[in-house]
């Protein structure tokens, strides 16, 4: 089973559309941040997280023939609008994909992607939304996989977060992880965490939050992900600690 980073740039990416590289070295492939998704690769299905604007090229590089589930974190354009590139798994196979998200992400994609769901003319319908339970199951070489959704905040909105077999937790857009849930994070494997830039930003994780709660809930491996063009990758991994390092596009484990 894999978890691969399709992308771990912040909502613009790096560059922004402009060029604008920030802070990052433009000559450090790690520097080149598509808008966050993630894919869980088990024997039996893909199940992607997250829709961003840059599915398509993400999709292709990794060559990823058959998308089998879509689990949304929240409803913002950065990880919900490049979902019409699931059209085309929907082409081969003659199913409606099923997608998962909350009743506030589900409200926005219904509203805002209503062809999708409902069929508009000569275009059928090509998702079938589903409540974002709490447990999803999967299965790899026939072993029950349990994938855990749990609420968080992020600004002005709540997003969720999405813990894979009990051993690494993916938490891309926070700003709040509410006390309750902490017991839920802690000692897993890997922790992929929000770390958009260094100074306070109030709907995402900056560096000292960031490494506060990677100290408090002790992963194995931490990976610091959503990287604005603030934050350059060389310079960011000079002063983590050992076991903490900044995603990059493409980046996988192996679980």
């Amino acid at each position: 089973m894999k978890f691969i980073i399709l992308g771990c740039g912040s909502s613009m990416g790096v560059p922004r559309p402009d060029g604008y590289f920030g802070n990052c070295d433009p000559n450090n492939k790690k520097n080149y941040r598509t808008r966050c998704s993630a894919l869980i690769q088990t024997s039996e299905e893909n199940i992607l997280i997250d829709t961003s604007p840059d599915l398509r090229h993400q999709l292709l590089r990794h060559k990823i023939k058959k998308i089998n589930k879509v689990l949304y974190s929240h409803m913002h354009g950065d990880q919900t609008h490049g979902i019409n590139d699931l059209r085309s798994f929907y082409i081969n196979s003659r199913r409606q994909i099923d997608v998962y998200a909350d009743k506030y992400t589900s409200k926005y994609l219904k509203n805002t992607f209503s062809y999708i769901f409902n069929g508009y003319k000569e275009y059928p319908a090509t998702l079938k939304l589903n409540k974002l339970p709490k447990i999803i199951f999967s299965k790899n070489n026939s072993k029950k996989i349990t994938i855990q959704s749990i609420t968080v905040k992020h600004g002005k909105v709540k997003s969720n977060c999405f813990i894979i077999g009990k051993k690494l937790a993916y938490i891309s857009d926070v700003s709040k992880i509410y006390d309750k849930d902490h017991k839920n994070f802690k000692n897993l494997k890997y922790l992929i965490i929000d770390c958009l830039w260094y100074n306070y930003h109030p709907s995402h994780f900056n560096l000292e939050t960031s490494l506060s709660l990677i100290k408090k809930f002790k992963p194995k491996n931490a990976i610091l992900t959503n990287l604005s063009p603030v934050i350059d990758y060389k310079d960011l991994k000079k002063i983590l600690p050992k076991n903490v390092i900044p995603a990059y596009d493409g980046l996988t484990i192996k679980l």
